[in-house]
């Protein structure tokens, strides 16, 4: 185990379709590098994890949104899939949580279509993001300054194309999440 961050403590929020792999690997990456982390969701119990095609692992809830406060955690990943992050911006409690990680300064990285909470949390305006290509316009349209790259870091916000860039997602969430706070302008 490497102990870059160690003593962290990440949220992981995700809701049932979540892209397995883009939960799977970050989460041990971080655990490699000595975090703890939680699995945030509106599920009770569980939650079902999305493997290309077909339903995945089930993943064990470790706490309910409703229970669920920015301040117990150091930095939050959301992972992609496309049924995983159009139903969490759907849900007002869920949008709450990813922006006052924003608001606090704390790091957020998001894969695939994980930005799609971003949109809605109100919080890629002139910011330099990826995404999956098919974000690409909703996030210009939301004021996001889009490019085509494996991994993008602004201010904290680490955001990620698809599963063939998570070592490079990996690598640079655990360096932000080591810098620790980033001073944000609110607008």
């Amino acid at each position: 185990m490497d102990d870059k961050i160690k003593g962290k403590k990440i949220a992981i929020l995700v809701e049932n379709g979540f892209e397995q792999v883009e939960l799977l690997e970050p989460k041990l990456a971080l655990q490699n590098s000595g975090a703890e982390t939680e699995v945030i969701s509106p599920q009770i119990d569980i939650v079902k994890g999305w493997d290309h095609t077909k339903w995945g692992v089930e993943m064990k809830v470790d706490k309910h949104i409703n229970d669920a406060n920015e301040s117990d955690y150091d930095a939050l990943l959301l992972p992609g899939g496309v049924m995983n992050p159009d139903k969490l911006r759907m849900n007002q409690k869920a949008v709450e949580f990813i922006r006052s990680f924003y608001e606090s300064g704390k790091p957020i990285a998001a894969i695939c279509h994980g930005p799609w909470t971003l949109i809605e949390a109100g919080i890629v305006e002139n910011k330099k993001m990826t995404s999956y290509p098919s974000l690409k316009t909703d996030l210009i349209n939301a004021g996001a300054r889009w490019v085509d790259e494996p991994v993008v870091v602004d201010n904290g916000i680490i955001t990620s194309r698809k599963p063939d860039d998570i070592p490079k997602f990996d690598e640079k969430m655990i360096e932000e999440i080591k810098k620790g706070v980033h001073e944000r302008v609110m607008r």
